[in-house]
């Protein structure tokens, strides 16, 4: 009896194993067809755009509409980045609770309602999108086996995201360090041990598709001079004070946009979002077609002083991207918020060349995404990860660091944290705060 009952034990291990590197698997191959779907799109955007240039005027609006309307009636949970539903869930008590923030139903409404914003020309990244996909991925397969505890499903959403990151960006251990110091904010060594798996697994399988490859491009910009430390507390702190404020904007957009707004977005939020893509349009005319999309282009050339975008680039760039959010369609931040720094830095180099411009942009690539997130970490190795670059990394330390303190100088809380609270207070739960988990199987 005892031998039968160990067997028993032995399998159903072996079944949660199975189940978790499928999931692991399952979201590095998701977010590789993500990734060239959303190329896909946004290639047909830019070739109709040029042909057309009344393009953005039509589809924008219409688009937008579309997404909110979707977003609204058939995907409810699926607006904004992806990653707040994935801390409220982590908060939430129950399995069904979590349920309705992480499904495959949601995950693929996910996607669609990416696709077709980024196919419209909407300021959003994917790669916000692709954590919540790949927590909602490990989420659902958990009812194929048996795991005892609520905590060790939060350690399933939280490598699921771990993996959403590391498959989106190309970047492992910032994966693993988005998820610890960021979505949990705690170390658990047998949970970060699982998160650390779920990320290799869902690396290779994204290697495997599409190989090896730097995100942003590099730079071969290096500090042969001493006063050319002189950029890094520069953009650091400005850097770092545009994140904070561009992060205070997002989380409270919505409550001080006048009360005329904010009435026409609660009575006729279809109409809002479409007078939304119709800003996005004008946006784009000004910018000459820099806002539109993710801005790995813009930031790739800038980074590699390829070509340099059009004179206030980064500020084209945050307000598309709040529209983008403002009108409550699907999309993540991440990207753009790095297109943004990358603007930044092009700008410093314009007015005060006291570095070589691949360095600035890098620099302020870090500390203007340090100074939106508040995870000076993440900041640091996502930067360094994406772009190949390890000859940057000690004054880029030094400008995350900066970034994050003057962030918290204009932005106390982290925007992440904050946005998670609309679908706490909507689930009927207090505080964003979760508990420490015991460990996965």
């Amino acid at each position: 009896m005892r031998e039968f009952v160990d067997r028993s034990l032995a399998i159903e291990d072996w079944r949660r194993r199975v189940v978790f590197w499928g999931g692991a698997i399952a979201t590095g191959a998701v977010a590789v067809l993500f990734a060239k779907a959303s190329d896909l799109v946004m290639s047909w955007f830019t070739a109709t755009r040029l042909h057309y240039h009344w393009w953005p005027f039509l589809v924008a609006p219409a688009g937008l509409a579309l997404c909110a309307w979707l977003t609204q009636r058939v995907f409810v949970g699926a607006e904004g980045s992806g990653i707040p539903q994935l801390i409220a869930a982590l908060a939430l008590p129950t399995e069904a609770a979590r349920a309705r923030l992480l499904s495959m139903k949601i995950a693929a409404g996910k996607i669609l309602l990416t696709l077709i914003a980024l196919g419209v020309g909407a300021s959003i990244g994917r790669e916000g999108p692709t954590v919540q996909v790949g927590a909602s991925i490990m989420h659902s397969l958990r009812r194929f086996a048996r795991f005892p505890a609520a905590d060790l499903d939060r350690g399933l959403i939280l490598a699921g995201g771990a993996a959403g990151v590391a498959a989106a960006f190309n970047t492992p251990l910032a994966g693993v360090v988005f998820a610890l110091e960021e979505l949990w904010r705690s170390f658990d060594p047998l949970i970060s041990g699982r998160i650390i798996l779920a990320v290799v697994v869902a690396g290779i399988t994204s290697l495997a598709l599409i190989g090896d490859y730097t995100y942003f491009g590099t730079t071969n910009a290096i500090m042969s001079d001493p006063h050319m430390w002189l950029s890094v507390p520069v953009c650091g702190i400005l850097g770092g004070l545009c994140g904070g404020l561009f992060a205070r904007a997002m989380a409270s957009f919505g409550k001080t946009l006048p009360e005329p707004l904010q009435e026409f977005r609660k009575d006729r939020p279809i109409a809002f979002a479409a007078v939304c893509g119709l800003v996005l349009a004008i946006i784009g005319l000004l910018s000459h077609s820099t806002s539109y999309g993710t801005g790995y282009g813009e930031a790739r050339a800038l980074l590699e002083n390829e070509n340099l975008a059009t004179h206030g680039f980064a500020l084209f760039k945050i307000c598309a991207t709040l529209v983008s959010y403002v009108s409550g369609i699907p999309g993540g931040i991440f990207a753009p918020s790095l297109a943004v720094g990358a603007g930044i830095g092009a700008e410093l180099h314009a007015w005060w060349p006291v570095a070589p411009i691949g360095a600035m942009v890098f620099f302020s690539m870090g500390a203007y995404f340090a100074g939106v997130v508040q995870a000076p970490l993440t900041a640091l190795i996502i930067v360094t990860e994406m772009t190949g670059n390890r000859g940057l990394t000690l004054p880029l330390m030094a400008a995350v660091f900066l970034g994050r303190g003057a962030s918290a100088v204009v932005c106390r809380t982290s925007l992440y944290h904050s946005l998670a609270e609309t679908f706490l207070v909507r689930a009927g739960s207090a505080v964003p705060t979760v508990a420490a988990p015991t460990a996965l199987p």
